[in-house]
């Protein structure tokens, strides 16, 4: 079981007066109070610190943490580019690096993406498990990669990663088509269903599709990305995630708590909520913290990191087949 947090490299999370560089002192607290991953997202609309560049700054300031996006998105850069990359941050981390990927979706947060990226829309999924099997092909030493949308000849050799085969890539979506190809193709899952009765089922259909492709089903971590806000007064506990929900996606926590999963609450409420993700099958827990300003994360990253021996320890025994 690993519980790992989300860094605030977003400036919709920071007040005035923050200085981005304590990123890397958040990473090291969270490392020496228990928590297994660091994980940053990745944008081109939400002004934050780049993704590949903040992991590159962690992997010499941390020591065993895992490093991970939640979630990359391959269409923002040019695959042959971002494989070295990735290669790179495996390279310097010691083989710590773990990749969530993501297509974007409709919206602010789709579309005009890859308008940006002068990428097409159209056919969106096939590029992206494309692009994820161009750069499993590099870190083996191919040197020509031919899919139907990305077809590369005389490739020179590349940056090997630090593990052979490369980082773990797992998938982001829980529609039945992402479920089918994270079966099929990807080394994790990474969901946020509100419902913690819609991410058992997820999974079960996930393993029922690893099962038909052939692949053991214990080799695809079921992970889950979660927002989370403790505290002991759970009226002013939702007040202040509403205002971070508010600055980081212009909608109120009320809109949020329909889309994605949202656990908020007194402490033992948060271990309870928790808990039901991981009997329903979680087994690495992304947090993602509800509070603006690097004291009020600093302030919630130990809240969190105290609940870390409870809900892992609520999970013995309790792994769906």
């Amino acid at each position: 079981m690993d519980i790992g947090v989300l860094l605030p490299t977003g400036t919709a999370q920071w007040d005035e007066s923050d200085d981005p560089r304590d990123l890397i002192g958040f990473g090291r607290r969270a490392e020496r109070s228990g928590f297994s991953s660091l994980f940053v997202n990745d944008s081109l609309i939400s002004p934050r610190v780049e993704a590949l560049t903040m992991l590159a700054a962690l992997a010499p300031a941390t020591d065993a943490v895992t490093l991970g996006t939640a979630a990359l998105m391959p269409f923002l850069r040019r695959p042959v580019q971002a494989a070295q990359s990735l290669a790179s941050i495996d390279l310097l981390s010691g083989g710590r690096l773990t990749m969530a990927v993501g297509a974007g979706f409709p919206g602010r947060f789709g579309r005009p993406l890859y308008t940006l990226s002068g990428v097409p829309w159209e056919r969106r999924f096939a590029r992206l498990d494309e692009t994820v099997a161009l750069w499993r092909a590099l870190w083996d030493g191919a040197g020509h990669f031919h899919g139907e949308i990305l077809r590369l000849d005389d490739i020179p050799p590349t940056t090997r990663p630090f593990r052979p085969g490369g980082p773990p890539i797992w998938l982001g979506g829980a529609t039945p088509s992402a479920l089918a190809r994270t079966g099929r193709m990807y080394d994790g899952w990474l969901p946020y269903p509100p419902d913690p009765a819609d991410y058992a089922a997820g999974l079960s259909d996930l393993r029922a599709a690893a099962t038909d492709a052939g692949r053991a089903t214990e080799d695809i971590t079921p992970a889950l990305f979660v927002s989370v806000r403790i505290d002991d007064d759970e009226e002013r506990g939702r007040r202040e995630f509403d205002a971070y929900a508010r600055a980081t996606y212009g909608m109120p926590v009320e809109e949020l708590e329909k889309i994605q999963a949202v656990v908020t609450g007194s402490a033992a409420q948060v271990i309870e909520r928790l808990g039901q993700y991981t009997a329903a099958g979680a087994r690495h827990i992304v947090t993602r913290i509800g509070a603006q300003g690097m004291r009020s994360q600093h302030d919630q990253l130990e809240r969190i990191a105290d609940l870390i021996p409870t809900v892992t320890k609520r999970r013995a025994g309790r792994y769906p087949e």
